[in-house]
């Protein structure tokens, strides 16, 4: 845990460091869409945005930033910047230390934004930061994300709403992403779920956000990844050594799904009114050679829990896990449609035998 803690202390350090030109975009600005700034842009510039409304469009392929030089897209101070429609807003490939905040994403037909490593192991995208931005109203109904990440290493997800995604997405989704923060982020009307961390992933907190009414399964703790998008390449899990505290779901089918993952604490979050199920424990990646570890060794401690009668059970147990590697402790439980009621059905231990 302190390693975490003092890689985002260094994550939060090293974007306050940006110097360098200002390149404004906007009607009657030296620039008048993104995509003719791209090309123009160096470590240490800011892409300055003004108010308007502008085509989503556009592939970014060179976003590199320095260390102590990111470069930071943004929208001008008290300006509302949207970027309306096309298959994603825009789509960034191979970034690094690059910041994006104010921004307006909506109505795409593919996913909102897309970050990835422009289809190279080799070069993941890294040391990205999106902060106040706005995800909403997504052009689709497939398995489409508001917010769609593969392969993006070292990032800062920060003070973002993301709303009415599509019914088969994602808030916000990760293949195979390492070492990230989602922090005081609120997330409305999600399709599939909220947040969902698969392929590999690991070492992600999730923290102090806010998730109403979102799906299947508001946090997925894991997944089903093909076994060409996993990162690292022979990863054993979808995730793992995730940290999910401190954060209010209200409603959906499934409040916590862990799915295929090792070593995730969720700790500290108050569960308000799941439909179908508070917690369930699945495994979706399987394969003849027995690479994958049976989703377990995870954790629901200091939660607070209250439901009504149409969860009749608790924890949902799928084949392929090891519940019994679970710890249970520490939980708040209150049925508003049962003063009788005694305690919750299907938790897979005995919460009292639990350290």
């Amino acid at each position: 845990m302190k390693r975490f803690i003092s890689l985002v202390t260094f994550i939060f350090i090293v974007f306050i460091a940006i110097s360098g030109n200002i390149l404004r975009v906007g009607s009657n600005q030296t620039y008048s869409s993104l995509p003719q700034v791209v090309s123009h842009v160096a470590p240490g510039d800011t892409i300055l945005i003004h108010q308007g409304i502008y085509e989503g469009r556009g592939t970014f392929t060179d976003l590199t930033g320095e260390p102590d030089k990111f470069i930071t897209i943004k929208s001008v101070p008290g300006h509302t910047v949207i970027f309306r429609g096309g298959s994603s807003a825009f789509h960034i490939k191979s970034a690094s230390f690059l910041q994006i905040q104010g921004l307006v994403f909506e109505q795409q037909t593919g996913n909102g934004l897309n970050i990835d490593d422009n289809g190279n192991y080799d070069t993941p995208s890294h040391h990205i930061r999106i902060e106040n931005c706005t995800f909403k109203d997504i052009n689709a109904s497939g398995n489409n994300d508001l917010l769609k990440m593969s392969r993006v290493e070292d990032f800062v997800i920060l003070n973002c709403t993301s709303s009415n995604g599509a019914k088969g997405g994602s808030g916000l989704d990760m293949v195979g992403c390492h070492r990230g923060l989602i922090q005081a982020c609120y997330f409305e009307n999600q399709g599939s779920n909220a947040v969902q961390a698969k392929g590999g992933s690991q070492h992600i907190r999730i923290e102090n956000n806010v998730f109403k009414n979102c799906g299947g399964r508001t946090l997925n703790l894991g997944g089903s990844t093909g076994l060409d998008f996993f990162s690292p390449k022979d990863a054993t899990f979808e995730a793992a050594d995730l940290q999910v505290y401190f954060n209010t779901i209200i409603g959906s089918m499934a409040a916590i799904a862990y799915v295929g993952c090792q070593r995730v604490e969720v700790a500290h979050n108050t569960i308000i009114d799941p439909e179908k199920w508070v917690i369930r424990i699945l495994q979706e990646t399987v394969n003849p050679q027995d690479r994958f570890e049976k989703c377990g060794n995870n954790s629901f401690t200091n939660n607070v829990i209250c439901k009504g009668n149409k969860v009749a059970i608790d924890c949902n147990i799928g084949s392929n896990t090891t519940p019994e590697t679970f710890v249970f402790s520490g939980n708040i439980w209150y049925n508003y449609d049962d003063p009788e009621w005694k305690e919750p059905v299907g938790i897979p231990v005995n919460p009292t035998l639990q350290p």
